[in-house]
């Protein structure tokens, strides 16, 4: 089944050309079936890559998703037209009177500053108060995670010596956890960032269950035991020179960045990257959505 976005997104194309089933607002009126709704909350400063990332996964399943995208109003994009966010984004202000089955809140570029250092972070906080009873089940990712546990739990982030960069191997901690079916007991997954939360901190609260797990990267995936909310520190919706792009762009700033583990064959930065990680990443966005959205939610979702 298709992914419902409006037909001049600039994503449409990409999906397209990788025989991804999009499908235009005009076409799916016509249908007489409830789509999902899902609500992506992107706070990258590609926004547009970050788009086209996230609909490639949530495109992949048999369910019909309707996609709305915001945007955070408190911050002014310096990477991201105004044209394309007024054309294509809404505002929390706009949104906060609708329901969602689900939301995505993605990673950001600010995991060094304090959570309430970053300029948005008032407004994410109303957010996170909305979608308890606005939105069935949230799926943060890398610093959106961190956040997600900070303001719900209180768990800190810590500093890493040297950016965590790479492909690094996971322990599936559960394999019959919904969200865990189908993955080895071992699979690959992108990290790129400066900080991390620990083990122990989140042992400490009932309600946290762990995943999956690296020895190297750390926690990487965690639940609230309502399966309400997911909690990812890593980025499985990278595309294949995500990373690269990452690593020249670093380099071009003179800052202290080393070749991303286990992902340049032979370390070589002049060959192409191989991909590891599609085929789990999109089983875990695959799970997520049907067995924690799709299964879950009330046809009415004004009864949520």
């Amino acid at each position: 089944m298709p992914i419902k976005i409006p037909s001049t997104l600039p994503a449409k194309k990409h999906l397209e050309d990788e025989n991804v089933f999009v499908m235009t607002e005009d076409r799916a009126l016509r249908q007489d079936i409830r789509p999902l709704r899902i609500l992506i909350l992107n706070l990258m400063p590609t926004k547009i890559a970050t788009e086209t990332q996230l609909l490639r996964l949530l495109g992949n399943t048999p369910l019909q998703v309707d996609i709305e995208l915001m945007h955070m109003e408190s911050h002014k994009s310096k990477n991201t037209s105004q044209e394309h966010l007024l054309k294509f984004y809404k505002t929390f202000s706009e949104l906060k009177d609708e329901k969602f089955d689900g939301l995505v809140i993605t990673g950001a570029p600010v995991e060094q500053m304090e959570f309430d250092q970053v300029d948005y972070w008032p407004e994410l906080c109303q957010v996170f108060q909305w979608c308890r009873k606005n939105v069935y089940s949230t799926f943060y990712i890398c610093w959106g995670a961190q956040a997600g546990l900070y303001y719900n739990y209180g768990i800190k982030k810590y500093p890493l010596e040297k950016k965590l960069f790479g492909i690094f191997p996971h322990r599936n901690l559960d394999p019959y956890h919904p969200l865990m079916r189908c993955l080895d007991d071992v699979f690959l997954a992108p990290h790129s960032r400066h900080t991390e939360i620990r083990m122990h901190d989140i042992a400490l609260v009932k309600d946290l269950q762990v995943l999956s797990y690296s020895d190297t990267a750390g926690v990487h995936i965690v639940s609230d035991m309502d399966c309400r909310h997911f909690f990812i520190t890593g980025h499985s919706e990278y595309d294949a020179d995500t990373l690269k792009l990452e690593y020249e762009r670093d380099l071009s700033r003179g800052l202290p960045i080393e070749i991303p583990v286990n992902y340049f064959p032979d370390d070589d930065p002049a060959k192409r990257p191989l991909v590891t990680w599609r085929q789990s990443g999109s089983q875990i966005f695959a799970n997520w959505l049907n067995y924690f959205v799709y299964q879950r939610t009330p046809y009415d979702l004004s009864t949520l």
